[in-house]
Order: structure tokens, then C-alpha cells, then sequence
């Protein structure tokens, strides 16, 4: 459970029993609980950073950002900053055409880009490098978000998706600092929690100047929660606006001839979550049946789980190869496993089909328009409630196929792989999706450019 799921675990207290915990008829602002609850969970929090360091060493890297301590910003000569925070890959890549776009709008102003994990925070490095100032965002601890407004006194924030935290949106609005809530997006599941914990939620939905919500579902969603509906835009999902750069392109081509595609046919199984690798390389050894010369990349959604999910392809007797080791699959490897970061997107356009992963368990799904953009057949499993929107305008327009199990998902790629047109039809279906959905980027824009500093 990461600091985020923590804090929504607090905030799902039921909200009488804000007061009741506190001996009944309080009136302790719910706010203060939620901090002092945050507190008393302070050693199990760092408990789990040193868990994950033993995964993912970066973890034990730079905790001080984590508490508020960075380098402040503001300097003679410097500019106003805009703060954009991005939990991880998917935000950050979701939030590089708006970074792209307020670089060139905006060339007085400082960008800092915050994240909360390492993969996210390489990411950053990856796109933006020195482009932008980058640190991670501090957690919710009232002293913390202190320091940290302190510090860097951001004139602007604009948060990608739904990250709300009680205590930073609070020390925002002391400071008059606006915050735009952008790309944003409310699962039914994500507001019925919200919604259990009125007390917490409608000082930040307050707090928020703007909320640029990707549908009119997720915005109604927030509207119900009790936003204010002349600061609701519905502005569309910014991912469509993804952008395949030529450098991409070209990496996505090396990629594939290197793996020999259009010789043997390649499946990508992208952002796979444990219990879903399993279901995957069933998948793929009924597939190895008919087609022996199938290749499988699999890639695994974090990064502390490749070497088990690399223990376990060859527990089950898959010839496999790591890219990290930096030689092309030989024609006899019948895994791939996609264990460096930063490469997924290029992954997809040198695949023949993708399956997105965290569908098959209920994680919630991943990003379906990245395979989308390339113009490729999307596959996914039902588990769907976080791209919803994005599913069902794939799915509709013939781009992506839900699969019910495992034993779908096997006959969806052998099919797929046996049928170059069919194949052709869906992914060309889906490039068509993408492409029409694009704009997002221009209407948010517009919301965000009032609202930068001068």
C-alpha cells in the first residue's frame, strides 16, 4: 500500500466517526484528525520505504524531498515557478505535451515537475532532463507541505489526475497559490470513497480552482461531491494528444527488426500486475502450440518484480531473455522480458498486437491509448474501472477487445496472429479512436493560461 492508499484508508473513516473517536460532540476539524491519524502512521511509512528500498534501491534515495527538504526555488533572476505534480510513469507521460506547451507558452516562468516514485522520477529525467527543475512531492505531513510551499512558493500548481491531499491543498489555499486539477479523472469507486468522508473532501474540492475532467461522468462525479460547477471544465482525456516523436519511431523500428518482427509474430504484454504474469504465459504457451516461433515481451508494471517475474518464466521452462542484456532475442527465446524503464511506449509500436495488463486482476487497467496510437490491436481484460471512458471508445469503434480470462485472451492473440487483415482492421480502428479524440491539450490550455503568473 503505497502513502496515497494509506491516506484514502484514513480519509474512509465513516465521518461520524471523526467525532466519535474523539469522545462524541467534538469539534475537531476532521483535517486535524486526518494529520494526527497521518502522524501515528509515521513509522509504518517508513517501514515500507525501507521494504521497497530492498526491492528497488532507489527508495532509499533522497528521503529528505519526501519531508518538504528541497532547494528552494526562487533565486535573483529567477521566475515565477509552475509546479506540476505527476505521481508516476503513466501521469508524467499523460503531462509531458502540457510541460512541452508551458515551456514554449510560458519562457519566464520555472517548471518543477514533482513525482512519488523512482520509475516516475526517471521519467522526468528521461523526457525533460535539465529542462525542468525536478524533486519528489512531499508527503501530506502539515510540517512537510510547510517546508516545502516555503521553499519553492509556487505561483501556479497543477496536479495531473486525482492526487488530493487534505493538508497540501489547504497550505495552497492559505497562500492563495491556484491549483488546477488537470486530466481529471473519478472512478465510481474513487467518489464513493470521497463521498464517506464529506468532512475532508469538501475543504479540497474548495480549495481547487479549476478541475479539468477528461469526461462528463467523471465530472458530474465531482460535481456531486460538491464542487463548484463554475470551476468544472470537461476537457477530454489528455493522453489522446500523445505525441510519436521521429526518435520514437525510430527506436520502435530498431526494436522490431532486432526481434525480427514480420518473420515471427510478437505480442507485447504490457503492465502486467502479479497474478496477471501467470495468465499471460498460459496464454502464451497455448499460443507456442500452433505458433512455436511466437515471441512474448512481457513486461511487468514495476520494477522490483523482474527478477521474480524472471524467476518465474523460467521456473516454467520458458527460453527467456532479459533486454537489459542488451543482445536481440535469438529465434528460439520465446520470452522477452521488458525489464529496463522508459521503453514501453517504443515497445508498442514494435509489437503485432498488445495486451495492457492490471485488466485480468482488479487493479483498474492501464493506458489502452498508447497501443492505440500506434495504430496497433489493443486486447484487454474486464477490470477496466480507471480507463473506462478510454475502453469504451475503443471498444465501440473496433480497436480493442475485452477478454474475459485467461483462455479468451489466448484465443484473442492466436486469432489476431493468424489473421494479418483482421489484425490490420483493429489496429487501424483503433489508430482512428485515438486520433479523433485528440484535443484535450488546447482546451486545457485554455484553462490554465489565465492563471499563470506574469
Amino acid at each position: 500500500m503505497g502513502l496515497r492508499a494509506m491516506g484514502l484508508r484514513i480519509m474512509e473513516l465513516r465521518g461520524v466517526g471523526f467525532r466519535a473517536m474523539l469522545g462524541g460532540g467534538g469539534t475537531v476539524p476532521a483535517r486535524l484528525l486526518y494529520s494526527l491519524l497521518l502522524y501515528l502512521l509515521l513509522p509504518a511509512i517508513l517501514l515500507r520505504l525501507c521494504w521497497r528500498a530492498l526491492r528497488a534501491p532507489a527508495y532509499a534515495r533522497r528521503w529528505g524531498e519526501r519531508f518538504g527538504r528541497v532547494a528552494p526555488l526562487l533565486g535573483p533572476g529567477s521566475g515565477p515557478v509552475i509546479w506540476i505534480h505527476a505521481v508516476s510513469v503513466g501521469e508524467t507521460l499523460a503531462a509531458l505535451p502540457l510541460i512541452r506547451r508551458l515551456q514554449a507558452a510560458q519562457p519566464q516562468a520555472r517548471l518543477l515537475v514533482t513525482t512519488t516514485t523512482p520509475t516516475g522520477s526517471a521519467r522526468v529525467r528521461a523526457a525533460l532532463g535539465d529542462g525542468v527543475a525536478h524533486c519528489y512531492a512531499p508527503y501530506d505531513f502539515p510540517h512537510a507541505v510547510r517546508r516545502f510551499l516555503r521553499r519553492v512558493q509556487p505561483a501556479l500548481l497543477i496536479v495531473m489526475e486525482t492526487e488530493l491531499w487534505p493538508n497540501l491543498l489547504h497550505g495552497c489555499a492559505r497562500r492563495d497559490i491556484p491549483v488546477v486539477l488537470a486530466n481529471a479523472r473519478l472512478s465510481a469507486r474513487s467518489a464513493a470513497g470521497y463521498a464517506r468522508v464529506a468532512a475532508l473532501t469538501r475543504p479540497m474540492l474548495a480549495a481547487l480552482t479549476r478541475v479539468a475532467a477528461q469526461t462528463g461522468a467523471d465530472g458530474e462525479r465531482f460535481l456531486a461531491l460538491g464542487l463548484e460547477p463554475e470551476r468544472l471544465h470537461v476537457t477530454g482525456n489528455l493522453k489522446f494528444d500523445l505525441e510519436l516523436d521521429a526518435a520514437l519511431r525510430a527506436r520502435a523500428h530498431q526494436l522490431r527488426a532486432a526481434w525480427r518482427g514480420g518473420v515471427r509474430p510478437i505480442w507485447l504484454a504490457a503492465s502486467t500486475h502479479e497474478g496477471e504474469d501467470e495468465i499471460v504465459l498460459a496464454a502464451h504457451r497455448q499460443l507456442l502450440a500452433t505458433r512455436p516461433d511466437a515471441l512474448l515481451v512481457l513486461v511487468p508494471r514495476h520494477p522490483e518484480r523482474f527478477d521474480r517475474v524472471h524467476a518465474l518464466c523460467m521456473g516454467q521452462g520458458f527460453r527467456t531473455l532479459r533486454h537489459s542484456a542488451g543482445r536481440p532475442p535469438a529465434i528460439d527465446t520465446q520470452v522477452l522480458l521488458g525489464d529496463t524503464m522508459g521503453e514501453l511506449l517504443a515497445f508498442c509500436g514494435a509489437a503485432d498486437l498488445v495486451f495492457v495488463g492490471g485488466s485480468l486482476v482488479p487493479v483498474g487497467g492501464h493506458n489502452l491509448i498508447e497501443p492505440a496510437a500506434w495504430g496497433r490491436p489493443v486486447l484487454s481484460g474486464p477490470e477496466l474501472f480507471n480507463f473506462a471512458e478510454a475502453a469504451a471508445l475503443l471498444e465501440t469503434g473496433g480497436g480493442l477487445r475485452i477478454c474475459a480470462d485467461g483462455a479468451a485472451l489466448a484465443a484473442a492473440v492466436a486469432e489476431l496472429l493468424d489473421q494479418p487483415e483482421r489484425r490490420a482492421a483493429m489496429g487501424a480502428a483503433a489508430h482512428a479512436v485515438a486520433a479523433a479524440n485528440r484535443g484535450a491539450l488546447t482546451r486545457l490550455a485554455a484553462i490554465i493560461d489565465p492563471l499563470c503568473p506574469r
